[in-house]
């Protein structure tokens, strides 16, 4: 049984839709690697890790001040 051909949404190609492609479903296999390529993570310096950090833990201790508030 042929597999079925889509139409990628990014470029417009169509491509043969194949259980073992990696990626999306709409989208072609280049443009699938162009997307893995530009989403890397991306290193961070100290200063950033620093207030990443304290941001994520002023987020904890507000979520935690919310859920064990007291009311009174």
């Amino acid at each position: 049984m042929p597999f079925p051909w889509k139409t990628c949404v990014v470029c417009g190609e169509e491509f043969e839709l194949r259980p073992d492609k990696p990626g999306y479903a709409n989208r072609c296999l280049e443009c699938t690697e162009q997307d893995t390529a530009a989403a890397q993570k991306q290193s961070m310096d100290a200063t950033e890790r620093q207030s990443l950090n304290e941001m994520n833990e002023a987020r904890r201790s507000a979520i935690r001040n919310m859920l064990y508030r007291k009311e009174s």
